[in-house]
C-alpha cells in the first residue's frame, strides 16, 4: 500500500500568508479540492496580499493528469501573490521542475536541499 497525504498551513502576518505544504506520495485532484478553497477562502479578506510558500517535495512522487492542471489554474489565479516559493526537496527532477516554476510565477521559485535554510530565506525581510 502506497503512503499519500497533504498536510497545510496557514499563518498570517499583516497582508503576508505564510502557506506550508508537504505532499506524500502522487499529489491528486482531491488534494487540491481540498487545498484550493481553504487558500481562496483566507485570501479574499486581505487586500494586496503577498504569499510565502514553503513546499516539502521531498516524498512526492508524482502528480496525477488532472492534479497537474489544478496546480497549473492554481498558479495562474494565484500568480500575483506569491513573493516567494521555496520548495524542499532531494530528487534532481524536483530541482528541475522548480526551475520550470519561475517561469509561470511572478514570485521568485528558489530549490533547496536543507529545511533550515529554505525556512531562512522564505522569512527573510526586506524582500517583497
Amino acid at each position: 500500500m502506497k503512503k499519500h497525504g497533504l498536510a497545510i498551513g496557514l499563518e498570517r502576518t499583516g497582508t503576508t500568508f505564510y502557506l506550508t505544504l508537504k505532499v506524500v506520495g502522487k499529489l491528486t485532484h482531491d488534494d487540491y479540492s481540498t487545498l484550493k478553497p481553504l487558500v481562496d477562502n483566507a485570501l479574499a479578506s486581505v487586500p494586496r496580499v503577498k504569499m510565502r510558500v514553503f513546499v516539502d517535495i521531498t516524498e512526492l512522487e508524482g502528480w496525477e493528469l488532472q492534479a497537474a492542471w489544478d496546480d497549473f489554474k492554481f498558479g495562474l489565479k494565484h500568480n500575483k501573490e506569491f513573493c516567494r516559493i521555496a520548495v524542499l526537496g532531494n530528487k534532481k527532477w524536483q530541482q528541475v521542475a522548480s526551475k520550470v516554476g519561475n517561469w509561470f510565477t511572478s514570485g521568485e521559485v528558489k530549490y533547496f536541499e536543507d529545511a533550515t535554510i529554505a525556512r531562512e530565506w522564505l522569512y527573510e525581510q526586506g524582500h517583497k
